[in-house]
């Protein structure tokens, strides 16, 4: 099977220029896999490789290959990178690309049978770079076809030097999300951090604002200010330390509406110690006592009088500068969101064990007169909003899944009310 999924017959035929290669291709597959003309199909091989794979030959190819994934039932689509055209196709026992390749004149010059190469679709993706401050940011555009619904989500990251689809192992939350409200007639865009792209700009002097707060923004006026977008509602995701500082991204954005998964409504290094409390206890091996304690240490010169902007890193929690936790201490996101007009969705895990139901709870209480915020709470969701079961851990961040799709209706249902 292996032998017969990685022939490759170099093959030239041809055909009427009016054909683009698109056509070319089906018209090349039909011949040889539906109406199963095998002399014809030979006839478009180069002559210099005809003589080389007889009739017979090809025939007994073609048969070997029926026995083994069935009949040709369709094409469902038809992706390309320049000159290679992937036709990938359903056969009775198997989904598989064949692979056409071509050279000048819309001349095929390969012919592959390979497993299949998933695609973006081309016509609802495009790569958009936004100047933020001294950079540009790398991002994906998703424009729905129908695009009547008016609506354009800006997703912002957790912690971390994220790429555009917030990947963490093998799961790609924002781009689960970003095509799911695709599917459903929302346009979104979610772009590289600028600590993943553009590492060398963060320093010692460097605050939430140069990591997170400004890129969000300048983002988002992009779009306030872009003729294509007039009278679009502009909705703004953040997960995780992107929901944190939701409330100051929000007084400087002006967007329509926030959406807030699984943001900490306590002080960031409050979280972390009781983080490192729970990690120790379920795996002492990997999170020892010593660690812990360390991360104490670390917190209560924080918390204390002793803090200050000169004091060193390797005092300070994560690694990161006085700079950078001064900012967060004079935060308070409570405070902040009481600022915010404008409909807000809080959503949370209940197996989320890095931002926890007390956060919720903790927006839930401050907004208690909002009519306009939604709170969901979700028992099965991780940090990632993907189900799981048993005790939550990072194991759970192994696992390969897909984030829930009731949640998913919910946001969808937020972001048209």
């Amino acid at each position: 099977m292996k032998k017969l999924l990685t022939l490759c017959f170099t093959v030239c035929f041809l055909l009427s220029f009016s054909q683009d290669r698109k056509e070319i291709g089906n018209t090349f597959i039909k011949t040889l896999l539906v109406d199963k003309n095998i002399e014809k199909a030979h006839s478009y091989f180069d002559p210099s490789i005809a003589g080389q794979i007889p009739v017979d030959q090809l025939k007994a190819v073609t048969e070997q290959l029926q026995g083994q994934i069935g009949s040709l039932k369709t094409v469902l689509e038809v992706n390309n990178e320049g000159n290679i055209y992937y036709y990938y196709s359903e056969f009775e026992k198997a989904k598989l690309d064949i692979q056409i390749s071509f050279g000048e004149n819309n001349k095929m010059v390969g012919f592959f049978l390979v497993p299949h190469k998933p695609f973006e679709k081309q016509d609802e993706k495009t790569t958009l770079k936004i100047k933020s401050d001294a950079i540009e940011l790398n991002g994906t555009l998703l424009i729905p076809p129908s695009n009547d619904k008016k609506r354009l989500v800006i997703f912002v990251h957790g912690s971390g030097a994220h790429d555009r689809d917030e990947t963490v192992g093998e799961n790609k939350p924002f781009k689960d999300i970003a095509e799911y409200l695709l599917n459903n007639g929302i346009a979104s865009y979610r772009y590289d951090k600028r600590t993943y792209t553009y590492p060398e700009t963060f320093n010692e002097k460097s605050t939430v604002e140069e990591e997170t707060i400004n890129d969000a923004v300048n983002v988002t006026q992009y779009f306030k200010n872009n003729e294509d977008y007039k009278g679009y509602q502009i909705i703004i995701l953040g997960h995780s330390q992107g929901a944190y500082m939701m409330p100051e991204i929000a007084e400087k954005a002006q967007a329509s509406k926030y959406v807030f998964m699984a943001g900490n409504a306590r002080p960031l290094q409050n979280l972390l110690v009781e983080q490192y409390d729970y990690l120790h206890s379920i795996d002492p091996a990997k999170v020892p006592a010593e660690a812990v304690q360390e991360v104490k240490k670390q917190v209560a010169y924080l918390n204390s009088p002793q803090f200050s902007l000169s004091s060193p890193t390797s005092k300070l929690p994560l690694g990161q500068s006085a700079a950078y936790w001064k900012y967060l201490k004079d935060y308070n996101q409570l405070n902040e969101v009481k600022k915010v007009k404008a409909p807000m969705f809080f959503a949370q895990g209940g197996r989320d064990y890095q931002v926890t139901e007390k956060d919720f709870n903790l927006w839930k209480e401050t907004l208690k007169n909002d009519k306009t915020a939604v709170f969901k709470l979700y028992p099965t969701l991780s940090h990632l909003f993907i189900a799981g079961s048993g005790k939550p851990s990072p194991k759970d961040y192994e696992t390969k899944g897909k984030v829930d799709e009731q949640f998913l209706k919910d946001l969808v249902q937020f972001i048209l009310k």
